[in-house]
């Protein structure tokens, strides 16, 4: 193949990877620091090596971020490399984006076709949730780029390429668990059901290789956990979010289970067991440090648990649009495909990308506590999957009645949800409804118009251009809404009648403060109460900030007596006992709403409201700026 031909030949991939490139590049840097938490993490990853590995919230090791530190690593060596800012921290989890649209259009393209691929990574691309979160410094984009990854292996696998590309998936998917913990691992059930249902192999093989897979997972994700019990506690930051400074209570408790059932975990913040008007105040005074409530329920923590949440409010927005289509394409193609011998690709898209959308959307539509809206990320890659393979599928079919019914049912879906998502929303540009009605009427009699394959191109080209107004201007309008907007704090937001930003888990810091803290010489500049102040406070001074308890301030960490130990030491120049704001989770449990004041929190915050109380008998307070500042250097007596 001549070089020109090769051009020709990927011209539309190349089309649709630049474009990408484009819309998630361009202004990135209009979000600033984005999710503050995560910032003031990479910024200590540039500082110190051992911040990096183990994904510290500062440089002098105190305490880490709440996940693991995958995506920590990519963004925290760009900022050893480039320096670090806001271009060098974003612009690799923009770039993930495009490695991840196309590594879909790969799978897709050998399962159904080069046209399904590329519908699969056009609707990728302008999926609402993804338009946000590859442009964020949150994990979540490491994690979904590593879980199409593992969906391709898993693809090459089922083309006959064996044990090698199956294993292959395995490592993509402990390194997924390593950026996201358990969510990443979502992916997995859809990925073991479609080798066994379709590999061209027999039985024996497929167990053997999918034992071989599991194998290269627990080793691809294993070895940190190993890593974190062999290296000294004392001599590492406490892994925020556990009971016991352990790597698996933080995946089974505070992220895993814990999230799902709602259960109650001494560390990290579980609050199940709570009188609901406190634990609707507490969600919301954390949902006021997170960006804003939004989504008409229970602030950052998104809507009550069930199926219409992935429907509704900011969810719907940045995910449900083409949800429906999918489902009408996941039926659609087993119907269609149902004569086809077990190894048929097309219909091995179908189980993969279905099973994905299915579990992944049923966890999160019934996840009881901090359910976010863009955790909905974690799903588009099997709807924009389904809609590719599904839409083409019909397409080929659409001579036959029941190909013909198929196509027009995803028409039909995805137009008619678009419309009505649109009209539930005031913010969205209110010609934009009509537009896709129209295309979608107009898409509709297209379709009838050009059924025989024997019709002019040029009919065929215009009826997918109506197709594709009808089916991704919706999304598209919310695409245009997330980037046009800076996006700031803990929870990012594509609607475009609410805030963007705000508040969230970086907080804000006075300018005073900061040069109090930047004139400091001590292992941390200051502590402070939660991970939200901490990480304000570094951005602004570029110091080492001690979080005391952690992100919800619910961490055993540090103790009373580690915390006297350092302050005798000379180790914390100064105590920080509030600032302008909430300051997050980890100020509230020293501060509690109204409604909490007679409720036993059960020992939640109890070293931070120990260290606090100790601080605020031995040490003289003064305000700098709107902070509360206890300089430890200066005991109000000899004894303490």
């Amino acid at each position: 193949m001549t070089v020109n031909a090769a051009v020709r030949r990927h011209l539309p991939l190349l089309v649709l990877l630049l474009a990408t490139a484009a819309i998630y590049l361009v202004g990135i840097t209009r979000n600033g620091m984005a999710n503050g938490f995560y910032a003031a993490s990479v910024w200590a990853g540039s500082e110190d090596w051992k911040a990096l590995l183990f994904g510290s919230l500062d440089p002098s090791n105190s305490i880490t971020v709440d996940k693991p530190p995958l995506s920590i690593w990519v963004m925290g060596l760009s900022a050893r490399v480039f320096g670090f800012s806001s271009a060098s921290m974003l612009i690799p989890q923009a770039l993930m984006a495009v490695a991840s649209v196309g590594l879909l259009y790969g799978a897709v393209r050998r399962l159904a076709g080069e046209p399904a691929g590329l519908i699969a990574g056009t609707v990728l691309a302008l999926t609402p949730a993804a338009a946000l979160m590859f442009r964020f410094n949150n994990p979540d984009a490491a994690m979904v780029l590593l879980m199409v990854a593992a969906a391709y292996c898993t693809v090459r696998a089922l083309q006959g390429r064996g044990g090698r590309w199956l294993a292959l998936a395995g490592v993509a998917l402990g390194l997924a668990f390593l950026a996201k913990m358990l969510e990443g691992l979502l992916v997995l059930p859809a990925l073991g059901l479609v080798y066994l249902v379709a590999a061209p192999v027999d039985w024996r093989r497929r167990a053997l290789h999918l034992l071989g897979a599991a194998a290269a997972l627990v080793v691809s994700a294993g070895w940190f956990v190993v890593l974190t019990i062999l290296w000294p506690a004392d001599s590492r930051p406490y892994l925020a979010g556990s009971t016991d400074n352990s790597f698996m209570d933080l995946v089974l408790s505070y992220n895993g289970f814990g999230r799902v059932l709602g259960q109650n975990h001494k560390g990290g913040g579980g609050f199940a067991g709570i009188p609901q008007d406190c634990l609707t105040a507490l969600r919301d005074r954390i949902g006021e440090g997170h960006g804003g409530a939004h989504g008409g329920g229970h602030g950052a923590f998104g809507r009550q648990p069930g199926l219409m949440r992935l429907f509704t409010g900011e969810w719907g927005l940045e995910i449900s649009f083409l949800l429906p289509a999918a489902l009408v394409a996941l039926l659609a193609v087993l119907w269609l495909r149902r004569r086809e011998p077990r190894t048929d690709l097309v219909r091995a898209g179908a189980i993969l990308f279905g099973t994905w959308t299915v579990v992944d959307g049923l966890l999160l539509a019934e996840m009881k506590q901090a359910a976010h809206p863009y955790y909905s990320l974690s799903v588009a890659p099997g709807i924009a999957g389904l809609v590719g393979i599904g839409m083409w599928t019909a397409w080929q079919h659409r001579g036959d009645r029941s190909g013909l019914v198929a196509l027009l049912l995803q028409i039909g879906a995805g137009g008619g949800w678009a419309f009505a998502l649109l009209c539930q929303n005031d913010g969205a540009a209110l010609w934009a409804r009509w537009v896709v009605l129209g295309a979608t009427v107009i898409a509709l009699g297209a379709v009838l118009a050009t059924r025989w394959a024997d019709g002019p191109r040029w009919r065929e080209a215009v009826t997918w251009c109506l197709i594709a107004g009808s089916m991704v201007l919706g999304p598209a309008v919310y695409v245009w809404s997330g980037i046009a907007h800076a996006q700031t704090g803990g929870s990012p937001m594509v609607s475009t009648s609410g805030s963007h930003g705000g508040g969230g888990r970086g907080g804000t810091s006075s300018s005073r403060l900061a040069t109090l803290l930047k004139d400091t010489d001590t292992t941390w500049a200051a502590a402070t109460n939660g991970s939200s102040s901490a990480a304000s406070m570094e951005l602004a001074s570029r110091r080492p900030v001690m979080a005391v308890g952690g992100f919800t301030g619910a961490d055993p960490s540090p103790t009373l007596a580690q915390f006297q130990s350092d302050v005798r030491q000379g180790r914390i120049r100064y105590y920080i006992a509030s600032s302008q704001g909430r300051g997050g989770p980890g100020a509230i449990l020293a501060d509690p709403p109204e409604q909490c004041r007679d409720v036993d929190l059960g020992g939640k915050g109890a070293t931070t409201g120990s260290i606090a109380s100790w601080v605020q008998r031995n040490y003289a307070a003064h305000r700098v700026g709107s902070a509360t500042v206890y300089d430890l250097t200066k005991p109000v007596s000899a004894h303490h």
